[in-house]
């Protein structure tokens, strides 16, 4: 959930998967090393 509060993540649509996947997994570790 903490992902969705991510506005890039929230709103992305992205056409091709390797994209979005880049997009999560840069803010999934911007919350991993925030924490």
């Amino acid at each position: 959930n903490r992902l969705k509060n991510s506005r890039a993540v929230a709103t992305r649509y992205d056409k091709r998967a390797y994209v979005f996947h880049g997009t999560v997994t840069a803010a999934a570790i911007r919350l991993w090393l925030r924490q």
